[in-house]
């Protein structure tokens, strides 16, 4: 199964499922990091049923949301109005360059092919000024995350991520921890996955 066919599949019990994974927390300290501002643009890469631009919107942000999973993005719809939702993907965000202020990305980054890539074609999407922050997990061990929730990455060194940004010509660029953790239990029961959770941050 794909990436995109699992999320498909579990779009209409996502926001449930996520509770169990990380907290509010997470989004929290992603927006303090990005230091938003009511009345500024917000894109939400990655955006599953709503979890960061829920936030964004609250904080007076106008926002796009882009998920390649047109279900998950019907589960936005119906909760939110006031979202911009546009189907997309990695290599091609529905989004013209330097037209945001800030573009947020949680737990996106393990389920795309090209990390690298990736950041770069979200970095695009960012005004002069503007800032990219990602929330992701760092490097684990454990596999059934891979069969299980068809992760495409094991999380990722944060040397590597601050590389990525620079190279998609981010500076200032700051990687550290959040200070919450995700958690997954296998389905078998066999495995509880405990990974912490880094932020990444960088100025266009």
């Amino acid at each position: 199964m794909s990436s995109k066919a699992y999320f498909d599949k579990v779009a209409n019990q996502w926001d449930q499922m996520r509770t169990s994974f990380f907290s509010k927390e997470v989004r929290d300290e992603a927006y303090a990091v990005a230091g938003v501002r009511a009345g500024e643009s917000a894109a939400d890469i990655g955006a599953g049923t709503g979890f960061i631009a829920e936030g964004l919107r609250e904080r007076g942000l106008n926002v796009i949301a882009v998920d390649h999973s047109e279900a998950m993005l019907a589960e936005l719809r119906k909760r939110f109005d006031g979202i911009d939702c546009r189907l997309g993907g990695e290599d091609h965000l529905p989004i013209t360059s330097a037209a945001v202020d800030y573009a947020f990305a949680n737990m996106y980054l393990h389920h795309v092919e090209n990390p690298a890539a990736a950041i770069g074609e979200m970095a695009r999407t960012v005004k002069p000024g503007g800032k990219l922050v990602i929330t992701d997990l760092d490097e684990h061990t454990f596999e059934f995350l891979r069969t299980e929730q068809y992760d495409r990455w094991m999380g990722f060194r944060r040397e590597d991520v601050r590389r990525w940004f620079e190279h998609a010509g981010l500076r200032n660029v700051v990687v550290d921890c959040v200070g919450a953790n995700c958690c997954a239990d296998s389905s078998c029961g066999s495995e509880h996955a405990n990974v912490s959770i880094f932020v990444a941050s960088g100025e266009k």
